[in-house]
């Protein structure tokens, strides 16, 4: 989804109203992309805020070259990235602390629909980061081939192939927890 206000900046549209829109509708996903690159909802909120601040600086050097949505997910991700390789980072949070933890209800209260779907989060979270990222960005945000690789700065290709390799991936530890489970 392209916005036409971007490509009108010259129209004298305020850069604190394009912020808004863009905030209501990429907020979410920008959100989520952030939260689950570093699995830590706290972090997930100051790189989104540090996106969207980038974009308030930045938003007129917009090209169109890929979407509004593409562009948003890219920034994000070199936030995110710049975070991991920050000397703070590296100092202060040791790297065991980055597993997700998660408080499970009882089993009684649970339906069988979000406990299949725990599974299926979990399967994909314990995936390689690269196969883990491309999957996220193809099924969940909806990215084609082409605006993950401008995203990862990877060929096509490599797109297909990490995405194969995940659904694989994914694929056989879902069916070996089901034959483990009901045997």
């Amino acid at each position: 989804m392209a916005f036409e206000y971007l490509k009108s900046l010259s129209s004298g549209m305020d850069k604190s109203a394009i912020l808004q829109e863009l905030m209501a509708a990429y907020g979410e996903d920008v959100w989520n992309y952030a939260f689950f690159l570093t699995r830590k909802p706290e972090l997930a909120d100051d790189i989104t805020q540090d996106v969207f601040v980038k974009v308030f600086e930045r938003i007129y050097t917009f090209r169109g070259e890929a979407s509004v949505k593409t562009w948003l997910l890219t920034i994000t991700r070199n936030l995110v990235r710049d975070h991991w390789r920050s000397a703070w980072f590296r100092r202060v949070i040791p790297f065991g602390v980055l597993q997700r933890e998660e408080t499970m209800a009882s089993a009684e209260s649970q339906a069988i629909g979000s406990l299949v779907t725990e599974q299926v989060w979990q399967v994909v979270l314990g995936l390689p980061a690269k196969l883990r990222e491309v999957l996220l960005l193809h099924a969940h945000h909806g990215l084609s081939y082409a605006e993950i690789a401008r995203l990862l700065s990877v060929s096509e290709g490599t797109v297909k192939s990490r995405l194969y390799r995940a659904r694989a991936k994914v694929s056989e530890q879902l069916h070996q927890a089901e034959g483990g489970d009901g045997r």
